[in-house]
Order: C-alpha cells, then structure tokens, then sequence
C-alpha cells in the first residue's frame, strides 16, 4: 500500500476537526449518560441484571472507543471531546434538576 495514500490524523487542519471532536464528544457524553441513567433505574427498580451489565460494558467501550479515535488525532482533539462529554453531563443534569423541581 502506498504510503501516501495513509491519512494522518494529525495533519487534519484544526478548523474543522475541533468542533466535530466537540459535537463527537456531545453525542459520546449524551449516550454513556443516558446508559448510566438507564442503569441506574435498573438497579433501583430490580430490573433485569444481564441488560444492566451489558449497558454498563457498552457504554464504556463506546467512550472509551471515541477517546480514542480522538487521541489519533493528538491532545487538542482529545482534549475538545472530552469538554463535549462534561457538556452533555451538565445538560443532562439540568434536566434532571429541573424534572425534580417541576
């Protein structure tokens, strides 16, 4: 295989790859806390075991899977996913306040 016909992730301009890192960790951060929120509800309520345990491994390696595609691309891009992933935390946990308050 040709040598240049090899994408580096690191010679990607930063114009584009940071924001879609950004709105890549949003999505990554929305689905493990929306897993874990699932989870959750499971324990509490006695659920099935089997699909809390398979949501607990998924969710984890669909992060850790996203983190690193973004370490392929070098400490911005990682570090601008993970800045996604606390945003949807922090969305995700207004509405859980907001739900509780109503």
């Amino acid at each position: 295989m040709d040598e240049r016909a090899m994408m580096n992730p690191l010679d990607l301009p930063l114009i584009p790859l940071l924001p879609a890192c950004f709105v890549a960790g949003l999505i990554l951060g929305y689905a493990y806390f929306a897993a874990l929120r699932h989870t959750a509800g499971l324990i509490v309520k006695g659920g099935q075991p089997l699909l809390g345990l398979a949501l607990t491994f998924g969710r984890l390696a669909l992060l850790g899977g996203g983190f690193w595609l973004a370490v392929q691309a070098g400490a911005l891009a990682l570090l601008t996913a993970l800045a996604g992933v606390l945003g949807a935390k922090a969305v995700i946990l207004r509405r859980a306040r907001q739900g509780e308050s109503a």
